[in-house]
């Protein structure tokens, strides 16, 4: 028969410190002993819910108490038949029950205390007084003391206001606060003090004290507690009762028994059809991304600081033949200019040309009265769950600050769309390549979806459009394609590159001498679909850079009203990075690369 598991809580207001040292202490000794739970730490005290074997929980208190500032610690106890924690948590705090209210110091400035006996004589007798229910409205709806009045707030952050709200007759009786083990009324009552409440009483130990000595004396239903256990009775065992931590609705037997119950995801209150949710999630991140980018984040004039670092190869060159080999969109004499105009800084103080940099060192570039291009902002998104987020991106739109594009980039508006939450992007689009864009939510998510990308494992499949004709129907190109940017960041295509290799087959000839391909690149060099056309002598449609006859152009990014760049990622494959499931995402095809399958040939 498994031992009996011996649940404890506790609180303390008391003033503390080295609170990194003793974090560090109390996990070890808990990790030790098997004890799971909650300890919370913060100047301010301690609050605590721990369980685990009666010797360890017994040792537990020892050590506790063997400090000074706990000698006194008021402990409360219960008993379950299983462990109602899953693991074990010593986090440090700003406060140890969050209120955000200056000047509450329990410590210091309680409010006066009224023991389960008192309160329960005077509930026997008739006593007039105000039982102010303090708690969470999922957690009154469990149980709550006969004629209380529920303070109405589902945050306990958000009482302030909810106090505002009280009846005035409540201030000229006797008011007693009460909650689940009695911390929140150390707040909640010196609060109300401060609010003019003039006669104000905590309930001391809250209602599991309230049960310990009295019972179930006035009280209706059962008390909720915040484990496994949902629910405790007056005699503090575990009940029956069933709760979603999703939607805080109590459950009834029949809801138990619906499909739509998953514990701890959801329940038949709150359940959603998946496609339902992804729906409503997208329309959320549409609203987002229009706020963010209507008007466009580059359209009004600011100052764009554009950092650069230097790399360990060109330690102790000059600032000025640094920038110049690798910002080589401006030339030397333009260079000189930004120089002369002390735009060049670094650590916030300006630099001559002729300053020697060092490796790592950070140079700023400041743009004063910076205007961006247009770009299309229509960003969709197709997919989103707690680890990947898949947009489809419009052209023309940069992913990353390059050239004339900071602000107006996907990466810039949808950080400010999903701010406080970074999103990263698994790959790279062209600015004139439209279609899926995947992007990861964690570090840890990004790292598992690049190893798929460098392992070759994820299928990319484009459409592209040509100018010309090729006789063959099924095609391949393994040109090698330079590391380094050429004239207006061009790759081109170079015996000694990166090896680069992309497979080619014929969708349709049209009478304008154009032709529809499928794309599938099994390497990933920039701009390698586009290369390769173009070292094939069928460039790419619209291509505003790789030219017909094997011209250069002098820009990278087409205009807003140009025609299309004719280059659409049109599928991505690859696995979920958490459930490692087979997942792609397929983007509709644009109208320059509609046809007809049965005159394909």
């Amino acid at each position: 028969m498994p031992a009996r598991i011996v649940n404890i809580a506790a609180y303390k207001f008391v003033s503390l410190d080295r609170l990194s040292e003793r974090r560090k202490s109390l996990y070890a000794f808990c990790q030790q002993r098997n004890l799971k739970g909650t300890i919370l730490l913060s100047a301010e005290g301690i609050n605590l819910f721990l369980a685990g074997i009666q010797n360890s929980i017994e040792e537990f208190i020892r050590h506790l108490r063997e400090k000074s500032e706990f000698t006194d610690l008021d402990i409360k106890e219960s008993h379950s038949d299983h462990q109602p924690f899953n693991r074990l948590l010593v986090k440090l705090k700003r406060e140890i029950i969050p209120f955000g209210i200056q000047g509450i110091e329990p410590a210091s400035h309680p409010s006066r205390r009224l023991a389960a006996e008192k309160l329960k004589q005077w509930l026997d007798e008739g006593v007039e007084i105000t039982l102010l229910d303090v708690r969470n409205d999922y957690e009154i709806k469990v149980g709550t003391f006969e004629n209380a009045v529920p303070i109405g707030i589902g945050d306990f952050r958000n009482l302030p206001a909810a106090v505002e709200g009280l009846p005035s007759e409540i201030r000229k009786r006797p008011v007693v606060t009460f909650c689940t083990g009695g911390i929140r009324c150390e707040k909640a009552a010196p609060y109300l003090e401060q609010c003019g409440f003039s006669d104000v009483y905590q309930l001391d130990g809250g209602i599991l004290r309230y049960f310990e000595k009295c019972g179930s004396a006035h009280y209706h239903g059962e008390c909720f507690v915040f484990d496994k256990r949902v629910a405790l009775d007056a005699k503090l065992h575990e009940t029956d009762t069933e709760f979603c931590f999703v939607c805080q609705a109590i459950l009834s037997p029949q809801d138990l028994t619906s499909p739509h119950y998953t514990f701890g995801e959801s329940c038949p209150h709150c359940f959603v059809l998946p496609e339902e949710r992804l729906r409503a999630l997208c329309e959320k991140r549409h609203t987002a991304i229009q706020t963010v980018s209507d008007p466009l984040p580059g359209s009004q004039p600011y100052t764009n600081e554009r950092p650069l670092r230097i790399p360990h190869r060109l330690e102790g060159h000059t600032a000025i033949d640094v920038l110049v080999e690798i910002q080589n969109r401006l030339t030397h004499n333009d260079w000189k200019i930004e120089f002369s105009r002390q735009r060049l800084e670094v650590e916030g103080q300006p630099i001559s040309a002729d300053y020697r940099v060092r490796a790592g060192e950070r140079i700023v570039h400041s743009l004063p009265a910076t205007i961006e291009p247009d770009v299309s902002a229509n960003i969709k998104v197709i997919f989103e769950d707690d680890s990947i987020v898949v947009v489809n991106k419009p052209a023309p739109l940069p992913m990353h600050p390059a050239g004339r594009f900071n602000r107006n980039t996907l990466g810039y508006i949808l950080a400010q769309a999903y701010a406080p939450q970074r999103l990263r992007p698994a790959h790279r689009l062209d600015a004139n390549t439209t279609g899926p864009v995947v992007f990861s939510k964690t570090r840890q998510i990004a790292a598992k979806l690049q190893k798929q990308f460098e392992q070759g494992q994820v299928q990319k499949e484009y459409l592209v459009r040509v100018a010309g004709h090729l006789p063959q129907n099924e095609f391949s190109s393994s040109q090698p394609i330079s590391e380094h940017p050429g004239q207006g960041g061009a790759r081109l295509p170079s015996e000694n590159g990166a090896p680069a290799h992309t497979e080619f087959s014929v969708l349709q000839r049209f009478d304008d001498n154009t032709t529809l391909l499928r794309a599938i690149p099994q390497t990933g060099r920039t701009n390698q679909i586009r290369v390769h056309l173009w070292n094939l002598n069928v460039p790419v449609c619209g291509d505003p850079l790789y030219l017909p006859q094997g011209d250069l152009g002098v820009r990278s990014t087409v205009a807003v009203d140009d025609p299309p760049m004719c280059l659409h990622a049109h599928r991505i494959a690859f696995l979920h990075p958490v459930s490692q499931v087979a997942c792609h995402f397929d983007v509709e095809a644009p109208n320059w690369a509609r046809y007809s399958p049965k005159t394909t040939f």
